[in-house]
């Protein structure tokens, strides 16, 4: 059984993430303790929060999976794998065809193989999930022209500022969020840009990029005071300015504007108290859904590529429930061969070269008489003849 526990921007405000973010952690450590998971993956996004398990012993109706919470999203079987290669597709993103969740996507994979949780059923899920992906991309217009998440807070900024000519920003956070911010704002006549992160050779990086200027973590509250915009997407526990810091730098600009795309959030609520304009990632759904509308003709032409991969993905599973028992198939023929070539040769041993013969012989015929078999238990799970596979193990008697 593949399992989907999740919450994403479609059913939660980022503060309802926040908070239940911490509840599908709690949730997933006690299905694991429970069931002593092995195979799973985590996706954990500014807008979304995901775990991906495949466990066989986890029951439909546990308790654990019965909850209250309208905001916590579980899935089963194909309605979960049907969800992800939609969300590879770029369909179930804020901002529709966006390309950053599939590179999301292949990094949760690579971190769950390095830590040894991608087994053979996720590991065939996702990469399909990742296939379809650059399928659709590449076959429909569903990404072109498109914006991140870090273009709609330049959006967003313009949508109230005006244009950003001449403007001094201060850019938090030098990570793949914070890169997205630069692109975006690279296009702009600014005046000035500042790039500050904790790791500061990273912010140097992003500055010479952007012909901006790299400063300390510790240089913050000196150009809080002179920034028109700041944009703060950093990947921070907890937040980072709060009402108080300001206070302590006699800062109350309010024409001060700030967005706050991280998730936990870097910029606490009570910032707008000293009059500065805050905005985060739930005020990007305006321009979320006029990026939608613009890219709704490409939706059913993205359905269909995924239903058709989806097809393709279930005759894999089918063929991976025929392989266990072609392995034991194989097993059991071989130890057959091995045996009665034996007996075979030592009747033989007097005539020059019988053995390599006998034994070139007897794997011949396995061989032949497997592939057969082999082409037949195929054929009859992908045509979803159960009755034959059952007879199978029945037959060939494994244990």
């Amino acid at each position: 059984m593949i399992l989907n526990i999740r919450v994403d921007h479609k059913i939660a405000d980022i503060q309802s993430m926040e908070n239940i973010s911490k509840s599908i952690d709690d949730l997933f450590w006690e299905l694991q303790e429970k069931y002593s998971i092995n195979e799973f993956i985590e996706i954990s996004t500014c807008n979304r929060k995901e775990y991906y398990i495949h466990n066989d012993n986890i029951a439909f109706d546990d308790e654990l999976l019965s909850h209250d919470n309208q905001s916590i999203i579980i899935e089963y079987g194909d309605s979960s794998i049907m969800h992800l290669l939609r969300m590879t597709s770029g369909l179930e993103s804020m901002i529709v065809g966006e390309d950053q969740i599939l590179g999301q996507v292949k990094e949760a994979k690579a971190k769950a193989i390095k830590n040894h949780n991608c087994g053979k059923v996720l590991d065939t899920v996702f990469t399909k999930a990742i296939h379809v992906g650059q399928v659709v991309r590449n076959k429909t217009n569903i990404n072109k022209g498109s914006v991140s998440i870090g273009s709609a807070a330049v959006d967003l900024a313009e949508s109230h500022l005006g244009d950003l000519d001449g403007k001094s920003v201060l850019v938090i956070g030098a990570g793949k969020m914070g890169r997205l911010v630069a692109k975006a704002l690279a296009e702009k006549d600014l005046n000035a840009i500042f790039v500050a992160n904790r790791t500061f050779y990273v912010a140097v990086e992003l500055a010479k990029d952007l012909g901006g200027t790299a400063i300390l973590f510790t240089e913050l509250e000196d150009y809080l005071k002179t920034a028109d915009l700041v944009i703060s997407a950093t990947s921070a526990p907890h937040t980072i300015i709060d009402k108080k810091r300001l206070e302590s730098i006699g800062l109350d600009n309010e024409e001060l504007m700030m967005v706050d795309i991280a998730n936990p959030r870097d910029i606490s609520e009570d910032v707008s108290e000293l009059g500065i304009r805050l905005f985060n990632i739930d005020d990007l759904r305006e321009i979320a859904d006029y990026n939608t509308k613009l890219r709704e003709k490409e939706f059913d032409e993205a359905e269909i590529i995924i239903a058709e991969e989806y097809d393709l993905l279930k005759e894999s599973f089918k063929i991976m429930e025929v392989e266990t028992i072609l392995s034991n198939l194989r097993i059991s023929m071989e130890e057959i061969r091995q045996r009665e070539t034996q007996k075979a040769s030592s009747k033989m041993s007097n005539v020059d070269g019988s053995s390599k013969i006998l034994n070139n012989l007897t794997n011949s015929i396995v061989n032949k008489i497997f592939f057969d078999i082999s082409k037949n238990l195929k054929d009859a799970a992908k045509d979803d003849k159960q009755e034959i596979l059952d007879s199978a193990e029945y037959i060939f008697n494994f244990d």
